[in-house]
């Protein structure tokens, strides 16, 4: 019986010969392969680290594989990641400027981001993510990324739990982010093309385009 599960398929396919548009068969980027989720997570605990002044083991990603053991209720930190991603644009456009040829795609997405602070100063960690955020040059690793603040942290919401006989309290604020993706394609230049045109009144023309590479 063939193993059609998504591990299988997915060494199969790392170990299948590359693929381009004269090829046929489905096609993945030729660029840099695609940013990780920890690569956005690690961005994200530089800003609330830089913002807040917590510690960096103490600002951690909020959705993890193995999660670590959460800290005493007496120690402030945090948990940031992503909740939500729309895509607000898409540009395609092919660069027939070298022998193959190319295409590339830009996708531009806002994500929302969520950050929930603990601890005896979780309101007070909150507020200045938020209001750090105001001020430019916070802002600024973002847009050396390519990063966008689209829109302000706003309100903080307070939250609490009964765990352990214990209550947990934590502070919510969320802002939302424009990040952009860049992939390249192997869809090659059009050298030539045969075929033949029929009117509306059944002529027919044979056509023979070509598109000769410069020297």
């Amino acid at each position: 019986m063939t193993d059609l599960s998504p591990a299988s398929a997915s060494t199969a396919l790392r170990g299948s010969p590359r693929v381009d548009s004269s090829t046929g068969g489905y096609l993945t980027p030729t660029s840099a392969p695609p940013p990780e989720d920890y690569d956005l997570d690690a961005i994200l605990q530089s800003v609330v680290v830089g913002c807040t002044g917590l510690p960096a083991n103490l600002v951690r990603p909020r959705f993890q594989l193995i999660p670590p053991a959460q800290p005493e209720n007496t120690t402030s930190w945090c948990a940031i990641g992503v909740v939500d991603e729309v895509p607000d644009s898409n540009i395609i456009s092919h660069h027939d400027g070298s022998m193959d040829g190319s295409t590339t795609t830009q996708t531009t997405v806002t994500v929302q981001i969520m950050a929930s602070f603990y601890g005896p100063a979780a309101r007070g960690n909150a507020a200045l993510l938020r209001d750090g955020l105001m001020v430019a040059q916070n802002r600024e690793p973002l847009q050396l990324q390519g990063i966008a603040l689209m829109e302000m942290p706003g309100a903080i919401r307070f939250l609490g739990e009964i765990s352990n006989q214990q209550t947990i309290r934590w502070a919510d604020v969320s802002f939302r982010l424009r990040v952009p993706y860049t992939r390249v394609w192997a869809i090659l230049n059009l050298l030539s093309a045969q075929g033949e045109i029929l009117t509306d009144v059944g002529e027919s023309d044979d056509i023979l385009v070509t598109n000769p590479m410069p020297e």
